[in-house]
């Protein structure tokens, strides 16, 4: 048993064992659980694929959509009631390569998405004063499949309830916010494509630089990309 207390969920979360689906004894595909570990699968599998570079023109396009499934993921297991796990604490997952997985993930993706990775972010909608930071696609996605993968290896290992309470607690609490992020800068970025639209190049710009003390906007310190140039190698095509 790890020292990981479950608490984020435990806290005046109504009971879900009136869900038959958390502790079905057989995969009804029909499941609430079955189908949220298929469609986080799924998104685990595709974003690996993507990233080993096989297909770099269709690279962006297919990350839009399927960071666009895994939210309504997301969005079924935020509507939910709140899950309570089975245990006070979080069971020993044993061994894990997910810290060298997300490293190799992270790396390919950087790679891959070198020209546009790095993009600007509010992270509180609710918070307008706060200044927007710089992040990073490849980074977004190696945390949100980190984060996806632990519930996946409780799922696995048959506790079923536990990899929905992490997943559902996970997603409140960083992936999210992280994948919504990542969301809208793949589809900012097909935007400026398909619209044929200049679109601003982030060189010389970090995640560790504050924004809020930059000197002019970001289109002031970015040097100007056209459409053109990254359509080729990312797969996208201008409105004609």
């Amino acid at each position: 048993m790890s020292e990981t207390t479950n608490t984020a969920a435990t806290a005046g979360a109504a009971k879900a064992s009136g869900d038959a689906t958390l502790h079905a004894a057989t995969q009804n595909p029909d499941d609430f659980a079955v189908q949220i570990s298929d469609q986080i699968e799924s998104f685990i599998v595709a974003v690996t694929e993507i990233a080993k570079g096989d297909e770099p023109d269709s690279a962006v396009p297919f990350l839009l959509l399927e960071v666009s499934q895994l939210l309504l993921a997301g969005g079924r297991l935020g509507a939910h009631e709140d899950i309570v796990p089975d245990e006070r604490y979080e069971p020993d997952l044993g061994s894990e390569r997910d810290a060298d997985d997300a490293d190799e993930l992270r790396q390919s993706l950087a790679r891959m998405l070198d020209p546009v990775d790095v993009y600007s972010e509010v992270f509180d909608p609710y918070e307008p004063r706060k200044a927007p930071v710089a992040a990073r696609i490849s980074d977004d996605l190696a945390d949100v499949v980190t984060d996806l993968r632990h519930g996946m290896a409780h799922y696995r290992a048959g506790r079923v309830t536990e990899a929905l309470w992490w997943w559902q607690f996970s997603y409140f609490s960083n992936w999210g916010s992280t994948a919504s992020a990542t969301l809208r800068a793949l589809q900012s970025l097909v935007a400026h494509v398909r619209l044929n639209q200049p679109l601003d190049d982030l060189d010389g710009l970090d995640t560790d630089e504050d924004l809020s003390t930059a000197e002019g906007t970001l289109e002031e310190e970015a040097g100007k990309v056209m459409a053109e140039e990254i359509a080729g190698p990312l797969g996208l095509r201008p409105v004609k």
